[in-house]
């Protein structure tokens, strides 16, 4: 895997406090065809926008952070990647770090294309939380926490795996 590069939006960004729990670095996938209008990211969007980076690069540079609780997958959509996806989420878990991933797809349509592409159940396995579901508007929201629409959800993905069925966490469904 010495030569999987992944197409990135910006370089990481350490010290994250609103991209998940915790102090996180966010790693900004390039992009994404979901275009949901109002998008907090739009230049993230075009598949042939920013860089390209070595994914040992990347997972060097995870393994010399300090004091940071876990590593946030944005962009974009990291979804589009999921090679350059499954290698970095496992390289935060070896790093005894946490992995939160948002994605336009939601959970029960990752399953799906789990079934052609059996990748995206390995990328499931190596996630904590998934913040799932398209931005929508209509359904903006300054009351949930790390999500910028309600209809989206922050998904504890170890416990849905186990119970077959979506298991939201619980603190991140309404901020009080």
């Amino acid at each position: 895997m010495g030569d999987l590069k992944v197409r990135l939006a910006a370089p990481l960004q350490p010290d994250s406090i609103v991209d998940g729990e915790g102090i996180r670095t966010v790693i900004w996938f390039q992009g994404c065809s979901h275009d949901c209008p109002g998008c907090h990211n739009p230049e993230s969007h075009d598949f042939n926008g920013g860089f390209e980076a070595r994914v040992k690069d990347i997972e060097e540079e995870i393994e010399n952070l300090e004091y940071q609780d876990g590593i946030t997958f944005s962009g974009g959509d990291p979804m589009f990647q999921p090679e350059a996806l499954l290698e970095l989420l496992k390289a935060v878990h070896r790093n005894k770090l946490d992995s939160w991933v948002y994605t336009g797809f939601t959970y029960e349509q990752i399953l799906k294309m789990s079934e052609e592409k059996p990748i995206y159940k390995e990328i499931l396995e190596n996630i904590d939380v998934l913040v799932d579901g398209r931005f929508e508007m209509a359904k903006k929201s300054f009351e949930v926490m790390f999500r910028g629409s309600t209809n989206q959800r922050v998904i504890d993905v170890p416990a849905s795996l186990k119970s077959n069925e979506v298991v939201l966490v619980e603190k991140y469904i309404w901020r009080v």
